[in-house]
């Protein structure tokens, strides 16, 4: 009998322990800030401007103007690569 509740006290220790851990993983993960972007530049033509810029969770979207016809253009958050670019017919 002696055995059977230091047994359960084990167990109950190792619960409490596992539900801790599980809370500090799960808060670090949710506060975890993304990197930033730092310094990307796209190669437009001269005369292009940004005209607009639209979040989009793992990239953002830009409406880039001038230096030839209206388009968009799709940067990668993560590695500030751009994944697409779309023209704008007129």
């Amino acid at each position: 009998m002696q055995a059977l509740k230091v047994l359960v006290a084990v167990m109950g220790v190792m619960i409490v322990a596992g539900v801790v851990t599980l809370g500090v993983v799960v808060t670090r993960r949710l506060s975890a800030v993304p990197a930033g972007l730092g310094n990307v530049t796209l190669d437009e033509p001269p005369g292009t401007r940004i005209a607009g810029a639209v979040p989009g969770g793992e990239v953002i979207v830009l409406r880039l103007e001038g230096g030839g016809p209206d388009r968009v253009a799709v940067v990668e958050t993560r590695t500030g690569r751009v994944v697409g670019r779309i023209g704008l017919a007129k």
